[in-house]
């Protein structure tokens, strides 16, 4: 699985690859813009059949595998949390994941509205205890 998702992360999809403060270089696997999604898709289906939640901690990522767990650190503030990959997006022009609204508190971006952030491959972190 290592080797899909080192492939994914490599294609064009990913924006980009910079290394982000604080992270182990080898730890940091991509950097670039994060939004969340809005209440009105509450109940919805995502990608992978789940009913959307806002208090979990979830996010859409156009090529990580589903159930792919992500630590997605605010560069702005160096909050993080641990989301599982559910959904797939974003589809917004330059955006590299879209997070829940629980993970986006956590880390402070809902208050923003979007924001800079890196992503770490966190397999062996659970999603709901991941936080700092």
């Amino acid at each position: 699985m290592a080797f899909a998702v080192a492939a994914m992360l490599l294609s064009p999809c990913a924006i980009s690859h910079a290394n982000a403060p604080g992270l182990a270089p080898a730890a940091a696997i991509a950097t670039g813009e994060a939004s969340y999604y809005a209440d009105r898709f509450a109940g919805k289906r995502t990608a992978s059949g789940e009913a959307y939640d806002p208090s979990d901690f979830t996010a859409a990522h156009r090529s990580l595998p589903f159930g792919t767990h992500v630590r997605v650190t605010d560069v702005a503030n160096g909050r993080s949390v641990v989301v599982r990959i559910n959904d797939r997006g974003p589809w917004g022009k330059g955006r590299l994941i879209d997070i829940s609204r629980a993970a986006a508190n956590e880390i402070g971006l809902a208050r923003r509205g979007r924001g800079i952030v890196s992503l770490a491959l966190a397999e062996e972190e659970k999603a709901e205890a991941g936080q700092d």
